[in-house]
């Protein structure tokens, strides 16, 4: 039986927009769900999303739907018993042996990671993830260190997307301030 163990509203800071997700614990792993609604050049933009995850935190897949614009998006992403991922069922040479899926228009995916880590206070570690680009959709290798400062901090870095900052987190690991891009709700 599945059971909701965490939600969390949190909204945009570099455009209009929200995010809202919740963790369910499932079976034997765990699923994370919501929905981004946000402007994307000048477009309406809507996209719910499922990340599934083996009691380990390691992801297993994830389903993505809605829009951009006039523009339907739909996207089933797994990871392979071979450590590679594919998308809608292509499998994909970009982020091999990644465990983490990133998802770019949400910080909810930073979670998962967060939580795999299990960083104590002080200890720090790559993270490489399979990066669904936004607005592109394309999957990439995405570099990310994590550095935990304190309980509710992290010195998060990804030299690829060049960006580094301060991520404060909740007691579930969940983002409640990504710098310059969102914020904590609720």
């Amino acid at each position: 039986m599945n059971s909701l163990e965490y939600t969390i509203l949190r909204r945009r800071l570099d455009c209009p927009g929200h995010d809202s997700c919740c963790l369910w614990k499932s079976g034997d792993g765990w699923q994370l769900s919501g929905t981004a609604i946000f402007l994307s050049e000048q477009q309406p933009c809507l996209l719910s999303y499922e990340v599934n995850t083996d009691s380990n935190w390691e992801t297993r897949t994830a389903n993505i739907s809605g829009y951009i614009g006039k523009s339907i998006i739909a996207l089933t992403i797994a990871r392979t018993p071979n450590n590679r991922w594919s998308i809608n069922d292509k499998e994909l040479q970009n982020a091999a042996d990644c465990i983490d899926l990133d998802l770019g228009f949400t910080p909810a995916t930073n979670l998962i990671a967060i939580r795999r880590l299990a960083l104590a206070v002080g200890a720090r570690s790559p993270a490489p993830a399979a990066w669904l680009d936004f607005p592109d959709f394309m999957l990439k290798r995405l570099e990310q260190h994590y550095h935990r400062l304190s309980h509710d901090s992290y010195k998060y870095t990804s030299p690829d997307a060049g960006y580094a900052n301060v991520l404060e987190v909740d007691d579930y690991g969940a983002i409640t301030r990504y710098p310059q891009l969102w914020a904590q709700e609720i």
